[in-house]
């Protein structure tokens, strides 16, 4: 575990990142609508240009990218007490199959958190699978009565 390193993603890992975001769709039985080239060119291309909104994190060993988690960053209304607030959305944490069930997807998520907190964050929320809510709950994630959600018609 030692050999495992989380860092914030650069620029040469977001193909990476791309293809373990390809394999999360398949490993959840999922089918593409583009071939995997026109997914990573358009992948990288908008993580480019949401970089200042939403952060990946990258889980490492040595020079490859075995795991993810992004945290997205939504400005809040000001407030008389606070002109400036932030909430963040913790996105996308994945970890590839065969490293599973060593922790590492709980230190993404602690990796987010912190990284939350460097950013004077208020908030941070995620919308978890039903397999990772107990992860995310160990790590300081609670059920809010007060978070609820809507499906916009069209």
């Amino acid at each position: 575990m030692d050999d495992v390193i989380i860092r914030p993603a650069v620029s040469a890992d977001l193909p990476a990142v791309a293809a373990l975001r390809w394999e999360w769709l398949l490993e959840n039985g999922d089918s593409p609508a583009v071939s995997h080239e026109e997914f990573v060119e358009h992948f990288v291309a908008w993580a480019r240009e949401n970089a200042p909104t939403h952060r990946c994190l990258v889980l490492v060993r040595g020079d490859v990218v075995i795991g993810m988690a992004w945290l997205a960053l939504v400005q809040r209304v000001p407030t008389p007490q606070s002109p400036t607030r932030r909430s963040g959305d913790v996105q996308c944490v994945y970890v590839v199959p065969g490293e599973r069930a060593s922790g590492f997807g709980g230190r993404l998520i602690d990796a987010v958190l912190a990284l939350a907190g460097e950013l004077g964050v208020e908030r941070v929320t995620v919308h978890s699978s039903f397999r990772a809510i107990s992860a995310y709950c160990r790590h300081g994630f609670n059920a809010s009565p007060r978070l609820l959600q809507a499906h916009p018609s069209a």
